[in-house]
């Protein structure tokens, strides 16, 4: 990282423009067009701007709308945010309320930011998409950051216009968007500034922002846990009404930042295009995906071009992405795994599920308990239908236990004589044969000489390659039954549950490989957009295949992780909560960890296979999973249009993968 450079803010086109309005007029003026005034307390308003929003989730109409304000108390600045109160009908009391929707009061109180001291923030990171409105994020001295502001009525240059009238500000030479507050690296401002002379900030009572850094299993405690509105001059928590011990600012900004954002779900870094995907009716989605994607990522080509040019000089880039000085919060907590009573209150009297979206969605963040599990991965994988009664699973195992006997009596039943003219039967078994006796048998299920746990697992195999013959058998597939006949203990529905999840990943075994050639070009485009430093090293090392990911897609990260992890991130996936490729956010969560070692080294394709290969059963699973959730959330509609439709593990259009009885066609 390059030492920072203070710039004056006047060289920004914005600050430019605002001067040029005479914005030392307009500023001290509200939306409303009344002058400022003295609040209690001796406050003085210096900045209002209506409608400004917050999104706690990527969906545009759950945005809460408020009044940002900066004002002087003594000559101190203060920034504050007030979301508008709803009335009875759904309207907001104050003019500007712009959601359709009406979030809970305990969630405007979340949300809200009484008196922040801007002697505590650390930088204001400005965004103006090539789509959208421009927002701003407000990063504080501990490395944390509030949500995103939006501007749906315009007013950033003249919020960061007020800012340089009342606090002392300059631009980072790393990043042109990036403005730092009270940056004091020059020793002749450090002590006009203890003077407080006029157009200098005080210091004197400024915590420094080189604290340490706030370690994310803080987030675990439940004692610092408690949804305290942040007050800088409160001497009481909103919720507990607990009086707080003596005033630490350093320790209170952590603890009500942490208490605030450990509740906020995907709250940050959302692009623009979710606020915009309901409004282009004249593409198509795919094509609207694509405009959208290809727009979002126009503005980093400079930059781009820039790393290319300058490689030599500096190996590892920054990753806008990457933000080891701005530790923000994702996503919910993992949750202990599903148990039997949770599942069971999932059912209706008749054994149907009544609500399968909350039901993948538990499973998704703390999985399943291993009790329950042989009936849980029967829905997720499609073997029964969420809304089937107990009347109807039951017959369902009693049909396709005699289909899967009358397929597999077709193999069973070739002779001797026969198997020698049929050249492509001798291969597929001679293959299975030689797979199966490798596959897991360090685990006890499958370990020792003439074990039937193998011999049915071959078995199976060898039926599948005759109900799908066109696919047949290919290396890799043993590793994904493996695990399914480990929990079912059945042969007849084990092989039915291989036979829905081949649906999705049969396409990976492709003689042409099509299905792998999709998701290694999604992956490409998905480090694009979500890390272009790292894929420009990529590119520049002619790496952008993505081959040395092929293990971890094709079959679904089976060898990178020990065989109860894997089972657990198997029923992760195959909730399909946020996306049916969290597979592919997982690669590039990996690669970005990864990515200073990767670049640094000047790793060459080979070097770079050997050591993707390396990491095996050295990943954090739940790290990796929760990574994988915030890119997902960061990337939204930009990321899905980098998947091609169709991409696995997507299922095939109106397809039921041959579970229920149908009638006879006419062949």
């Amino acid at each position: 990282m390059h030492e920072t450079e203070q710039h004056d803010l006047s060289d920004d086109s914005d600050y430019a423009a605002a001067s040029r309005h005479d914005v030392s007029r307009s500023i001290l003026r509200s939306d409303s067009g009344k002058s400022t005034t003295s609040e209690a307390g001796g406050s003085e308003v210096v900045y209002s701007k209506e409608n400004v929003a917050i999104h706690p989730t990527q969906y545009a109409s759950e945005r809460i709308s408020g009044r940002l304000r900066l004002f002087k108390q003594g000559s101190s600045l203060f920034l504050s945010w007030i979301p508008y109160k709803p009335t009875t009908d759904g309207s907001a009391v104050l003019q500007g309320q712009g959601s359709s929707s009406v979030p809970l009061e305990k969630d405007r109180y979340l949300y809200t930011i009484k008196s922040l001291p801007l002697a505590d923030v650390h930088s204001i990171r400005r965004h103006t998409p090539a789509l959208g409105w421009q927002y701003t994020i407000v990063v504080l001295s501990s490395g944390l950051a509030y949500p995103p502001f939006y501007f749906y009525n315009g007013g950033v240059r003249e919020f960061l216009a007020t800012l340089k009238h009342h606090v002392f500000i300059v631009r980072s030479a790393d990043d042109a968007n990036v403005f730092l507050v009270n940056n004091f690296r020059d020793p002749l401002q450090r002590t006009l500034s203890s003077l407080e002379l006029p157009g200098v900030v005080s210091i004197a009572n400024r915590t420094s922002f080189h604290k340490p850094r706030i370690s994310m299993s803080s987030l675990d405690d439940p004692e610092r846990v408690n949804g305290a509105t942040y007050d800088g001059t409160s001497s009481t928590s909103e919720y507990s009404g607990q009086p707080k011990k003596s005033h630490d600012p350093a320790r209170d900004i952590s603890i009500q930042v942490l208490e605030k954002f450990s509740l906020v779900t995907k709250f940050a870094r959302e692009t623009t295009s979710h606020l915009f995907c309901d409004s282009h009716d004249g593409l198509n989605a795919y094509e609207k995906k694509q405009q959208n994607n290809y727009s979002s990522v126009k503005h980093t080509s400079s930059q781009s071009d820039e790393m290319e040019k300058t490689s030599d000089m500096s190996p590892v880039a920054s990753d806008p992405l990457e933000f080891e000085e701005l530790r923000l919060i994702w996503g919910k907590q993992r949750m202990h795994p599903l148990s039997f009573e949770e599942w069971t209150s999932f059912f209706d009297s008749e054994g149907r599920i009544t609500d399968s979206k909350a039901l993948r969605e538990r499973i998704f963040y703390g999985g399943v308990e291993d009790d329950i599990r042989k009936k849980v991965w029967k829905f997720l994988l499609g073997y029964h239908e969420y809304d089937s009664t107990d009347a109807e699973r039951e017959y369902l195992a009693s049909v396709k236990k005699s289909e899967y006997q009358v397929i597999k009596t077709q193999w069973k039943s070739i002779s001797a004589a026969q198997a020698k003219r049929f050249t492509k039967f001798r291969e597929r078994k001679g293959l299975i044969d030689k797979d199966v006796v490798r596959t897991d048998r360090s685990i006890a299920y499958y370990e020792g000489d003439d074990n039937p746990n193998v011999t049915i697992l071959r078995d199976i195999l060898l039926t599948y390659s005759f109900y799908n013959f066109d696919l047949g058998y290919c290396q890799g597939m043993s590793d994904l039954l493996s695990p399914i006949l480990y929990v079912m203990e059945d042969e007849s529905e084990s092989f039915w549950c291989f036979v829905a999840l081949m649906e999705r990943l049969g396409p990976n075994f492709n003689r042409d490989q099509s299905g792998m050639h999709s998701q290694l070009f999604a992956l490409s485009k998905l480090v694009e957009i979500l890390d272009s430093p790292l894929h420009n090293y990529f590119k520049q090392a002619d790496c952008l295949n993505y081959f040395f990911c092929f293990r971890w897609i094709l079959i679904q990260f089976k060898r990178e992780f020990e065989y109860d992890q894997i089972m657990h991130l198997w029923e992760v996936l195959w909730t399909h909560h946020l996306s049916e490729h969290l597979h592919l956010y997982m690669c590039v969560a990996i690669l970005k960890k990864h990515r200073k070692k990767i670049m640094g080294e000047q790793m060459d394709f080979d070097t770079l296979l050997k050591f993707i290969n390396e990491l095996s059963g050295h990943i954090d699973l739940d790290w990796t999973i929760r990574e994988a959730e915030a890119l997902c959330t960061c990337a939204g509609e930009n990321g899905a249009a980098c998947i091609p439709p169709g991409t696995p593990p997507s299922l095939p259009i109106e397809t039921d993968m041959g579970l229920y009885p149908q009638d006879d066609e006419v062949l």
